[in-house]
Formats: structure tokens, sequence, C-alpha cells
């Protein structure tokens, strides 16, 4: 074959890979199994152009009865070191991937999480306050951003939700959610980009807000040089990086960003390790690289979630070595995990479990999301799908659907919480598991009211939260009293002038009197006692007040009893002494007091 025609076919073949690598963005080091086999398949293919085909390499014969023949001509030029290279290229990554399996090396695979702290769960869970609860799930903030985007005409038409994250902006918990374009046409007609994002809180399902003032240009799913792999590949130096795990996020500006975890892999082409992120503006394009280290303050996540599980993973299943076949001390992840956050950290949770067994946890494992330092919680109770199958038989009749539980430390114990949902995916109601004994169940239209629920039935249970931490009572003067609206809700909080350093949070509908109760007022509170200095009231009476009937306030008074007549001779007693010898007090008297009090005690106990 000329060699005019053997330089236009190699040409066209380098063409061609220059488009698929341009199209695919794909990750050419070889040090990684996708790039390794890139390069491989790469070289096999100039070899068979050039060694095969190119330079006659197979030949095609016919004898004379019309008989084909196909041959290899060996006295080629070249064919000998090619096919030898060709060999020596796949030999090597097949023998890789072979080594890198946990056979070979399960101590690697094992150790790669790092030993977890074994932690007290009290001591390391902060408490939540009742509004900080989060009760939107990743399906509801979809749900609510698909609502918002449909409230605004025109927009709906032009782009579609892209994928939830969910973040800590300025300590206030959200989900954010960016718009994508829609197809190619709206891309070409918006090529400055989409036109922004959509803020869900987390904790309230009213508040949720469009966000113009960024455009979204670089997406996951854009076209030609706006697509982010591509972008961030072919253009900031991350054609020979490993990465993954690419998260819309915001700045505390509200500047969106992607953040794109890098990686390496610590054993050939497996055990691959988070080694920091790349974070590239979605409207400029512009892209920096940070290590763990020194990460921007707003970035709350660096470890992909499918690392951190699979490591969870690897430590359980290779706990003893390869050869455990009788599971000896062998634990799994349970199913499903939940990202939550402890003050301003990040974390992955998710609860642990015997292999071969499905509804019981043997511990809890909390990992930090950007420095991976894990920390266990060794404590038998219910698994995260227990617990929703616990909730939803306490409201078979309506036939809700429980959001995935996150675990929480409600007055010293560990406790489930999730939201209760009808088949169009809103919440209905509330419920709260506890997580030794998932039969202990409280449920409410409200989280006050699930609470009460939940704390009635624990305090009933053998295994109540009197023991320890019970309900305690208060009694004293409004020091200072305001109301607070949650969602459809009003809580009132509340300081006592004996208390000072302690908040009581009191549900409207523990009482009529709340809304009467002003500074000053004395007042008998019963409450479930925290090491938090936020206390959530169970029962409240304003002892200013004593409700009576109708009938009460209309009988007639009874008559006084007449003083017997003094003998002669005998002292009638001044106005004090007399009062007393009738047996008739002054209302302001201690004694009239005290009975007063015991009857609106035993009001506010009924």
């Amino acid at each position: 074959m000329k060699k005019k025609t053997k330089l236009l076919l190699n040409l066209a073949l380098t063409l061609f890979f220059a488009v698929m690598i341009i199209v695919k963005g794909p990750n050419l080091n070889p040090l990684y199994s996708d790039g390794a086999f890139a390069w491989c398949f790469i070289f096999s293919a100039y070899v068979v152009l050039n060694f095969l085909i190119g330079l006659g390499g197979i030949r095609i014969t016919t004898d004379q009865a019309s008989h084909m023949s196909v041959s290899v001509d060996k006295n080629v030029k070249g064919i000998k070191t090619g096919f030898t290279l060709l060999i020596i290229f796949w030999v090597l990554y097949f023998a890789a991937t072979v080594i890198s399996m946990p056979l070979f090396n399960y101590k690697a695979y094992r150790d790669q999480l790092g030993q977890p702290e074994i932690s007290e769960f009290t001591d390391t869970v902060q408490p939540l306050a009742l509004n900080q609860l989060p009760v939107v799930d990743k399906a509801l903030a979809r749900e609510l951003a698909d609502k918002k985007v449909g409230e605004n005409p025109g927009l709906g038409s032009q782009v579609v939700l892209g994928t939830p994250v969910i973040q800590k902006v300025n300590d206030k918990l959200v989900w954010v959610v960016p718009l994508e374009h829609s197809g190619f046409f709206k891309w070409l007609k918006n090529l400055d980009g989409s036109a922004g994002y959509i803020v869900v809180s987390a904790t309230d399902v009213s508040d949720v807000d469009l966000v113009t003032d960024h455009k979204i240009k670089y997406q996951e799913n854009a076209y030609l040089l706006d697509d982010l792999n591509r972008h961030v590949r072919l253009f900031e130096g991350g054609l020979f990086r490993g990465m993954t795990d690419y998260s819309f996020e915001l700045d505390d500006d509200g500047v969106p960003y992607w953040v794109i975890t890098t990686y390496k892999n610590r054993w050939l082409f497996s055990l691959p390790e988070a080694s920091g992120v790349a974070i590239v503006n979605a409207t400029t394009g512009e892209t920096n690289y940070y290590d763990i280290d020194h990460l921007p303050e707003w970035v709350d996540r660096v470890q992909p979630e499918a690392f951190i599980m699979q490591q969870i993973q690897n430590q359980g299943a290779y706990v003893h070595g390869i050869f455990n076949f009788s599971n000896q001390d062998k634990f799994r992840t349970s199913q499903g995990n939940i990202i939550v956050y402890n003050g301003s950290d990040c974390y992955l949770f998710t609860g642990l479990t015997s292999v071969g067994s499905d509804e019981s946890a043997i511990g809890f494992i909390m990992v930090d999301m950007v420095t991976k330092e894990p920390k266990m919680y060794q404590m038998s109770g219910a698994t995260e799908m227990a617990a929703q199958q616990s909730a939803q038989g306490k409201v078979q009749q309506y036939g809700y659907t429980a959001s995935f539980p996150m675990i929480i430390n409600l007055d010293g114990k560990a406790t489930y919480f999730m939201t209760l949902k009808d088949r169009a995916g809103l919440i209905k109601q509330y419920a709260f598991v506890s997580v030794s004994n998932y039969t202990n169940v409280g449920t409410g239209e409200t989280i006050d009211s699930a609470l009460r629920n939940f704390r009635q039935v624990m305090g009933s249970s053998n295994d109540g939260i009197i023991t320890g931490q019970g309900a305690k009572e208060a009694e004293g003067k409004v020091y200072r009293i305001a109301s607070e609206a949650l969602g459809e809700s009003i809580t009132y909080k509340l300081i006592l002038k004996e208390k000072p350093n302690q908040i009581f949070t009191i549900s409207y509908d523990l009482s009529n009197e709340l809304a009467l109760t002003e500074p000053g007022d004395r007042v008998k509170i019963s409450y479930m006692a925290s090491g938090t200095g936020i206390c959530i009231a169970t029962a409240f009476d304003n002892l200013e007040f004593k409700q009576i009937s109708e009938d009460e306030e209309t009988a007639p008074a009874e008559p006084p009893v007449p003083l017997p007549p003094s003998s002669p001779g005998s002292e009638v007693p001044d106005g004090d002494e007399a009062e007393g010898a009738s047996g008739i007090q002054n209302s302001d008297e201690p004694a009239a007091a005290e009975s007063s009090e015991a009857m609106e005690s035993g009001n506010s106990a009924e």
C-alpha cells in the first residue's frame, strides 16, 4: 500500500480518536483503569491499521478452484514488534486489574476508611431545635422546585431541573437545584446560560426562592463546549485527573459553583481516595483546584457518598480476611444513608447490621464528608428501613409513606425522625421512632404534636425517656414570652424569672391560656429535661386564671354560716380573730393561696 494512503488512514484514525476525546472527555491517565484501557485500545487500533491492513500484513488469495484463503505475512517489517508491544500492554492491563482485587491485598481494602473512633451518641451529636429539623427530603425538594418553576410563565418550557444538593448556606440548611436547558434549541437560544437556580429550605416547605442573578452556563448536560465535563477535561487541566461526583453548590454570597472531587487510587486500579476538589464557576467557567487541607470555608463536602459507603462495606466484609466463611464479626451498611449536619460540619450517617440481619442494627457510623474522620456508635436497635415500616404501620389506614429517617439526639436518646407523605408526595404527618425499640412510635400532624405523642408512648413504656432524664415541673413568674409561627403551627417561647438560663418551647394547642399570658404572670410548666437549655413543655397552666363553667358562675352563693351567740361575759374578738374563729380567711392569706394553687394544678392535670 502506498505511503500516501497509509498516511491518510493514520490521519483519519487520529481524527476519529480526537473527536471521541472531545465528545466523551475521558480520563487519559494510564494509572486509572479507564485511562489504561483507553490507551490499550488506541494502540491496538494503530497496530491493526499499520501492520495488518496498511502494510499488507493480511493477504487474501484465491486458488484456481475459487477457494479463498487468508494468511498473515510474517515477513512484514515491524509486525513482530507491534504485536509484541500489543500483547505486553494488554497483559499489563489485565494483570493490574486482577492484582487490584481484594484477594491480593485485602488489608488495604479493610483499612482504607481508618479505625473509627468509638463515641457516645449523645456526647457528639448535638440536639436540634424542632424548627431546625429537616422535613424536606430530596424528592420533595424537587417537587417544590418544579412547582416554583411552574409559577413563572415561559420558564417551564425553557428549563428542566438538575439534581438537588443539600448544603448549608450562611448557616441555613437548604436544597439547591440548578436549572438546566431542556433541549438543544433552548441551549442555542440561551447561550449565556439558563435562568439560574432554586433554593428550597430543608426545614420549611413554604420557603422556596427562584434566584436569577446568576446564569448557569456550564451544565452537566449542556452541548459542545458548554458541557461541564468537556470544559474541565479539555480546557482546565482535567484530562489526566481522576474526577467524580459533580456537585452544585453555592458560596456564602449565592454565587453558583460546581464542586468536583479529584481522586487517586491507593492500590493499582482500586481503592479510590479523594485528594481534593476542582471548583468551577458555573457562570464564567473559571476553575481552581484545591487539596483537602486548603478548601474554601463554604465547601461542605469532598468525599463522594459512593466512596464512603464502599469503604464501610469493605471494612465489614474483610474484618477477618478473605476466607471468613463463618461470617464471624462481619457487618455491612443498612439499606440507605443520609447526609446530616452536626453543627456546621457535614456527615454521612448510616446504620450497621450484622451479615444476615435485615432489621436489627448493631450500631451506627458517621463519617465527616471533608476529612473522612469516622465515628462509630455501638448501640443496638432498629435499622432505618425497620423504623420506616413501623411508622407507616402506625398510619396504615391513610396509606402514607415514610421518608428516609434521620437520627437525632432527642432527650439524650437516639431517635429516628421522618415525615409521612401521601401519594402526591406532600407531607401529611411527622413521626418519631425509638432506635432502641422501634415499636415505640409517635405521630402527629405537626412536629410538636408528634413529639408529644412520642413522649407519651415512651413514658408509658418500660424503656421510656422518663428514666434518667424525666419529666419535670417548674413554677415561677414569666420574664419574657413570644410566639413564633412554624409553618401551620405556632410555638410559644417563654423564660421564667426563676430560670433565666432555660427557654421553654410550648405548642399553641397545649393551653388556651398561652395567648393571654404576659410577663409577670405566675405559671406552672411540665417539661422534659434537656441538656441544651431548650426545654419542650408537655403541660402549661397560668396560675393567674381559673376557668369555671357557666353553671358555677351563675349559681347563687351559699349563705354565710351564722355565728353562735356569745355567752354573757365573753369577749367579742376583733376583726381578724373573728374571721379566724369563723373559719373564713382573706383571699390573700397563704392557706387560701395554697388551696387555689392546688385546685389549679388539678385543672392543669385534667
